[in-house]
């Protein structure tokens, strides 16, 4: 792993910048494809993903800063500005972005459910290519394994500092490819019928389930917040029950409209019956 990957004199190239910047770049291109297919929207794509990008990478670091590791920060403020060093949760970089976009499609009159539904698998192949970033950055790291298999870190990463040369589990690795799992998912689910709102409600439980299981293999934030769970794992449990509740209703709502509609039909129909 590089965490410089070249030089422009003396000024260095970061492997965790360049990453992160084309998972945002990507991410939105994926997005215009997406709403460009779907026939709606798409002449906004770039705008939110300029906006929402921006959010999400400062949600990302004061998530990470507040809620993570508050209790190193709070000793060391002026390292709060070294994003460059790692330390971006991505929760926090949703919440944000997501926030971003919420605002912008508001303001332009959008339907928010749909446009969601619409952008979701972009979102989680963001974070796939993100987590390449955490990797070759050396942050975002497992435990050790306890055994001779694993992840070695270089010893510049902040992984070395904390576990020396000892092998790690490689939690960054498998949550990205997971993720690119959950992509494939959603845009298998996103071509069947469904209600509006459950695409992105089926991202959101998706991604808590693999981010709560995975964080039990996470090495970096190792401190309980809630009964034995982690800060991460509290956060993925309440996402997933909400996602989990608003999927519900957005599919019971979708079959009251249904049974709606088809109602109007058949009274429509016995009306050309009748002569009406």
């Amino acid at each position: 792993m590089h965490q410089y990957l070249f030089f422009v004199g003396d000024f260095p190239i970061r492997a965790y910048g360049l990453i992160l910047s084309l998972s945002i770049i990507l991410a939105t291109g994926v997005a215009y494809f997406l709403a460009k297919q779907d026939g709606r929207w798409h002449n906004h794509i770039v705008d939110i993903g300029i906006y929402s990008g921006i959010a999400g990478i400062v949600g990302a670091r004061l998530w990470d800063v507040f809620f993570f590791d508050w209790a190193y920060y709070s000793h060391h403020l002026s390292e709060i500005f070294y994003v460059w060093q790692g330390g971006m949760a991505i929760q926090g970089g949703i919440v944000f972005g997501v926030g971003a976009g919420i605002i912008y499609a508001k303001r332009h009159k959008i339907d928010i459910l749909a446009l969601a539904d619409i952008v979701a698998p972009a979102i989680i192949l963001g974070q796939a290519i993100g987590r390449c970033a955490n990797l070759l950055n050396g942050d975002a790291f497992g435990a050790p394994t306890g055994g001779n298999f694993g992840i070695i870190y270089p010893e510049t990463t902040l992984a070395y500092h904390t576990y020396g040369a000892q092998p790690l589990w490689p939690a960054e690795v498998w949550e990205g490819q997971i993720d690119f799992v959950i992509f494939a998912l959603l845009l298998i689910f996103r071509a069947f019928p469904h209600a509006k709102g459950q695409a992105f409600s089926l991202y959101i439980m998706l991604y808590s389930l693999a981010r709560f299981g995975l964080e039990f293999l996470r090495g970096d934030y190792a401190t309980p917040v809630f009964l034995s769970f982690t800060s991460a794992q509290t956060t993925s449990l309440v996402a997933f029950i909400l996602a989990l509740i608003f999927f519900i209703y957005c599919q019971i709502t979708y079959s009251r409209q249904k049974k709606t509609v088809k109602s109007k039909i058949n009274k429509n129909r016995i009306k050309n019956k009748r002569g009406y």
